[in-house]
């Protein structure tokens, strides 16, 4: 039994390490602390530009999740939203756009929005983040005096020091390949069966 040790301790180093992360999040600033749906709306279009200021204390920001919510429910229209990431005020330069995700009718939950690839941000200087409806029906996102520290909401470009978006933003750390774990344990294997071989003959 010895000699399969190295390789099962090395497999749940691995699967707890921050190196398994591909599709699990890496949170760094957020207005709530975990995924529980609460708070008023604000409806997108009619407010514009419409955001929340953060300050990151992570080097780049992956992703933002929202919580959004269909205003005109049953009338058969989705909405096609993504977020815009802007540097020095909510309507500064825009530093990345994440891709847009398409809603159906009726929807009413938290959503992704997961930038092409993770951007370059300077720790403890404050960003602003922008949801944009690209086209369809007019759209919700969730507010409420959640008291983030680190920022505030924007309502027609104007600071809401009572009021945040409900948001969670970090970075998504990537999770190494089957064919590196196989590599790694098979490695390990090999080094445990030739010590065990080393130790016969000695």
């Amino acid at each position: 039994m010895k000699k399969y040790l190295l390789p099962i301790i090395t497999a749940l180093a691995l699967e707890n390490s921050p190196m398994r992360a591909q599709g699990t999040f890496q949170y760094d600033q957020q207005s709530v602390p975990a995924d529980i749906i609460t708070g008023s709306s604000a409806v997108i279009q009619s407010n514009s530009p419409i955001g929340q200021s953060f300050i990151p204390s992570l080097s780049a920001v992956g992703f933002i999740r929202l919580c959004l919510d269909d205003v005109n429910k049953g009338n058969n229209l989705g909405a096609t939203v993504y977020v815009n990431l802007h540097q020095d005020s909510i309507t500064g330069p825009i530093i990345g756009s994440t891709q847009p995700v398409f809603m159906p009718d009726s929807f009413e939950n938290l959503t992704n929005f997961f930038f092409p690839t993770p951007v370059a941000v300077t720790p403890g200087t404050t960003y602003y983040f922008e949801p944009v409806v690209q086209s369809g029906d007019s759209w919700y996102v969730v507010a409420y005096n959640f008291g983030y520290t680190g920022g505030t909401a924007y309502y027609k470009g104007l600071a809401d020091p009572f009021t945040d978006l409900w948001f969670r933003e970090g970075v998504v750390v990537p999770e190494p390949s089957s064919v590196l774990l196989i590599s790694i344990g098979a490695g390990a294997l090999t080094y445990v069966r030739r010590r065990h071989t080393a130790k016969r003959r000695a």
